[in-house]
C-alpha cells in the first residue's frame, strides 16, 4: 500500500492543491488587502471585515438568506419525505413517477432561473405585477423553483433509506397491533434519519449558497431585498468599484459560515441516528 499510495493518490492530490488548497489560501489573504490584481495588494488588516459587517447590504443579504434556507429546508425535506412515503406503497408506475420528479434536478441552475422567471411572471402579469414588485414575491418565488428542483432529488434518498428498512421489524409491529402511524414514528423516522442526516446536509448547502437561480429570478431586485449572500459578494465585488478586498473578505465569512452549518449539522443529526 505505501508504494502504490504516491501513484494513485498523488496526481488527485496535486490536482486538488493546485486548484482549491492554493486558491483558497490565496483568497484567505488576499482578504487582509486592498487590490485591483493579485500582484499590487496592499496589506490593509482587518479593515475589509470591518467594511464588509459594517456595509448594510450584506447584513441585509445574511438575515434574507437565514429565512430563506430554513423555509427552503423544511419544506422540501417534509414534502420529499412524503413523496417518499407514496412511492414505496407499491403505486402502479412508480418508477415512472420516481423518473419524472427527479427529472428537473438536471436542469442547470441559471436556465432553470430564467424558465421560472416566465412561469411566475406570466401569472401575475395578470394582476399587473411581476416578481420583482415586492420583495415577498421574490422570496416564495425562490422558495417553489427550488423546491420543484430538489424534492425529487432529495426523494430518492429518502426512498433507499426506506427500502432498506426491514420488513421483517414492520410485519412484527403489525403483528404486535402498531397502526400506520405508530409504525411510522418509531421505526420509519428513526431508520431513516441517516438518509435525513445527507438530505439536510444537501439542502442546507445548496440553500446557503444559491447564486445562479437568485440572479436570474430576481438579481436581488427590488432594491436588493431578495439579494443572497452570493449574490451580494458577486456584486461587491464585480460591481463596486475598489471594493475587491471588501469582497473578498464577505467571501471568507461566506465560506466560514457554510462550512460551520454544515459540520453542525451533521454532527447533530449522527448523533440521532439509529443504525438499522
Amino acid at each position: 500500500m505505501k508504494n502504490y499510495f504516491p501513484l494513485f493518490v498523488g496526481p488527485t492530490l496535486l490536482i486538488f492543491t493546485i486548484v482549491f488548497i492554493i486558491p483558497f489560501g490565496l483568497g484567505i489573504y488576499l482578504s487582509f488587502t486592498n487590490f485591483r490584481t493579485v500582484t499590487d495588494a496592499v496589506w490593509v488588516g482587518f479593515e475589509n471585515y470591518i467594511h464588509a459587517f459594517n456595509d448594510s447590504t450584506f447584513v441585509d443579504a445574511l438575515w434574507f438568506t437565514v429565512r430563506y434556507t430554513f423555509v427552503s429546508v423544511i419544506t422540501i425535506n417534509f414534502l420529499a419525505f412524503l413523496l417518499a412515503l407514496l412511492l414505496t406503497r407499491g403505486i402502479k408506475g412508480t418508477n415512472v413517477f420516481r423518473t419524472t420528479y427527479f427529472m428537473p434536478n438536471m436542469i442547470g441552475g441559471i436556465v432553470l432561473g430564467y424558465v421560472w422567471l416566465a412561469i411566475i411572471n406570466s401569472v401575475l402579469y395578470n394582476f399587473g405585477v411581476t416578481i420583482t414588485y415586492d420583495p415577498s414575491y421574490g422570496f416564495w418565488g425562490l422558495i417553489i423553483m427550488m423546491n420543484w428542483q430538489l424534492i425529487g432529488y432529495m426523494m430518492i434518498i429518502y426512498i433507499s433509506g426506506i427500502q432498506n428498512i426491514p420488513e421483517e421489524l414492520i410485519e412484527s409491529a403489525q403483528i404486535d397491533g402498531a397502526n400506520n402511524f405508530q409504525i411510522l414514528k418509531n421505526i420509519t423516522i428513526p431508520l431513516v434519519r441517516p438518509s435525513a442526516t445527507i438530505t439536510l446536509f444537501l439542502t442546507l448547502s445548496n440553500s446557503f449558497k444559491l447564486f445562479d437561480q437568485n440572479l436570474a429570478l430576481t438579481n436581488g431586485a427590488p432594491a436588493e431585498q431578495t439579494t443572497m449572500l452570493a449574490l451580494n459578494i458577486y456584486k461587491t465585488f464585480y460591481g463596486r468599484n475598489g471594493w475587491e478586498g471588501v469582497g473578498q473578505a464577505k467571501a471568507v465569512i461566506f465560506s466560514i459560515i457554510v462550512g460551520l452549518i454544515g459540520l453542525t449539522q451533521v454532527y447533530y443529526s449522527r448523533r440521532k441516528e439509529v443504525e438499522n
